[in-house]
């Protein structure tokens, strides 16, 4: 392995170099935190999916529990206070609803279990894939490496953008923020093809770290010395954002994860011109993301002239 390909530290520049701004317009989709938001990101993976849906599944078992319990408590307050009931009963036990309530748990924990286990198993146990990338987590940023074959060399680092690098890029490129979202946006991206099944080898360089991606539904711990694996398979292309998620020194906070999907003819040339030059890669990959959306772009409607009779 050659030395991992350092970024320029002059984000702006380096963005401007890359054409990776330019990448991020023409995405498909993008999944990020929201202002003010409730529940998870959209998902992009199938295990993202069922996570969803073992959410709401839980979520409505623990609000008939809460609504049951609650309505339990009010009935006895007003059936059995000290005005309804001045003479208190002397009943010390009652099997019918000892077994009720002992019963009754454990095939709610039951009913929760299956699923649970289901998931957990799909999470861990890692399908036949299609190429590998290492994840190395740094304080604090990350660095990535494509390990499969004839990708040997490709290697970079993924530094967050400043308040200022932002503003500067925003400014050259007339972006939005959701375009450069910050303390997400990063000035280099790992890109990766869609419906491909990518395994994820994690791990740390000093203390430790966590790979976290919500819409894909991975979360695993980066430790110094080990070497931990997870995967992926995200069914649409767009800009998807993780972040570092165990706690690593002051700027824990800033060591953002951004994940860009694309077609895979495009990631096809990106590869290929990335053996030798990352940059000259991502600028390819741009101004293919750029055809795309052009291309996609809907078209004016032609006026069509008739002939007077």
């Amino acid at each position: 392995m050659t030395e991992l390909f350092k970024p320029h530290r002059n984000k702006v520049a380096a963005l401007s170099a890359l054409g990776l701004t330019g990448s991020l317009v023409g995405t498909a989709s993008a999944s990020q935190p929201e202002p003010w938001q409730l529940g998870m990101q959209a998902a992009a993976s199938t295990v993202m999916e069922d996570i969803r849906w073992f959410n709401d599944f839980t979520l409505v078992i623990i609000t008939v529990i809460t609504v049951f319990v609650a309505a339990l408590l009010l009935y006895c307050m007003i059936r059995f206070n000290r005005w309804s009931n001045p003479n208190p009963s002397k009943t010390s036990h009652n099997t019918a609803i000892e077994v009720v309530w002992t019963v009754v748990p454990i095939l709610i924990l039951v009913v929760i279990s299956v699923p649970s286990f289901r998931l957990l198993f799909k999470q861990l146990e890692i399908p036949e894939y299609e190429m590998t990338i290492k994840a190395t987590g740094y304080q604090w940023y990350w660095g990535y490496e494509y390990t499969d074959e004839g990708m040997e060399d490709v290697a970079f680092d993924a530094l967050m953008l400043s308040d200022e690098d932002r503003a500067a890029v925003k400014a050259e490129k007339g972006l939005s923020d959701v375009e450069v979202p910050r303390l997400l946006a990063t000035d280099y991206n790992l890109v990766v093809p869609v419906d491909t099944t990518v395994r994820v080898q994690v791990t740390a360089a000093d203390v430790i770290h966590a790979f976290a991606m919500p819409s894909f539904g991975v979360k695993i711990d980066a430790v110094p010395g080990r070497l931990n694996e997870t995967w992926f398979r995200a069914d649409r292309t767009g800009m998807y954002y993780g972040q570092c998620s165990e706690l690593c020194g002051k700027d824990h906070a800033f060591m953002p994860i951004a994940v860009q999907v694309v077609t895979k003819a495009q990631y096809t040339a990106w590869a290929e011109a990335a053996k030798s030059d990352v940059d000259e890669a991502n600028a390819i990959l741009a101004s293919l993301i750029a055809e795309q959306k052009a291309a996609s772009a809907p078209q004016p409607e032609k006026t069509i002239q008739l002939a007077a009779n």
